[in-house]
């Protein structure tokens, strides 16, 4: 299954019995945005999943702004949204990808790959003058049990052991500034975690908020990787969210494999023992 799907081909599966519809909509800087805007209107028989409440877990400080959840509860969180083992998932949001991908991405790590993030988002779905809807849905629970790839995935601990033995190539996806470490807003450290090279994550996308040809996807990471393999790369951001919209640019591309350090910056630089590079 393709990692992303158009307007047309979602419109022509609305009645399959087995779609399940999600709705990411978020603003970092204002939480509630995105469910006030799935409240107004979103994809008729979507559900709304927020990136807070529902794609992270609880946060001690320590372990980043978005950790991942523990697998158990977020396969039952997804039963209950009605999301089964059998499923046809189908995310977006209003920004590029940055919130589906994570769903996305959180999907595949539970071992779930019958899932696509709709390319353009809310905004080509309005462009393409389909129908919306006010309706909250309610979908009948379902079972989710979750077969969880630890390979997907890194912890801080590895990412500091590979300082020593270069095992493989960290890419952050933050704006080339925050990587530099000029102008953070947002966490409380500037700057990147040593040996990483930057690839911005909004580069993904073409003009329109589309993803770009996966041609030009596939020249533009040559460009950034060299002849480093995907499968070897390691993908990290401010807290394990735009990083996921590298891995789904990859999967485009045909060129999947990479891993996600979850925790990213925000759990990186709250260890004040590991190392920051400017």
């Amino acid at each position: 299954m393709s990692p992303l799907i158009t307007v047309a081909e979602l419109a022509t599966r609305m009645t399959d019995s087995d779609l399940v519809i999600v709705d990411c909509r978020h603003d970092l800087a204002n939480p509630q945005a995105g469910r006030a805007a799935y409240e107004l209107d979103h994809i008729p028989g979507a559900i709304f999943l927020h990136l807070d409440e529902d794609l992270s877990g609880p946060k001690t400080g320590s372990n980043g702004r978005h950790p991942l959840p523990d697998p158990g509860w977020f396969g039952a969180r997804l039963g209950m949204a009605g999301i089964g083992n059998d499923s046809h998932v189908v995310a977006y949001d209003a920004s590029g990808g940055m919130y589906a991908a994570r769903l996305w991405w959180m999907l595949g790590w539970l071992g779930h790959d019958r899932v696509q993030v709709l390319d353009g988002g809310y905004p080509a779905w309005q462009g393409a003058r389909q129908h919306v809807s006010d309706n909250v849905q309610v979908m009948e629970p379902k079972k989710f049990t979750p077969h969880v790839r630890p390979e997907r995935r890194v912890t801080a601990a590895e990412v500091e052991a590979d300082l020593r033995e270069s095992s493989f190539q960290v890419v952050d996806a933050r704006s080339p500034d925050r990587f530099r470490g000029v102008g953070e807003t947002i966490d409380p450290v500037g700057g990147h975690i040593p040996g990483a090279i930057n690839r911005f994550f909004q580069d993904n996308l073409a003009p329109g908020g589309r993803f770009k040809e996966p041609q030009q996807l596939q020249h533009e990471w040559q460009d950034v990787l060299g002849a480093i393999p995907p499968a070897d790369v390691v993908h990290q951001c401010g807290s394990g969210v735009t990083a996921c919209h590298n891995l789904l640019a990859l999967a485009a591309a045909g060129q999947p494999g990479g891993r996600l350090y979850a925790g990213s910056w925000s759990e990186w630089c709250a260890d004040p023992a590991r190392p920051v590079a400017r």
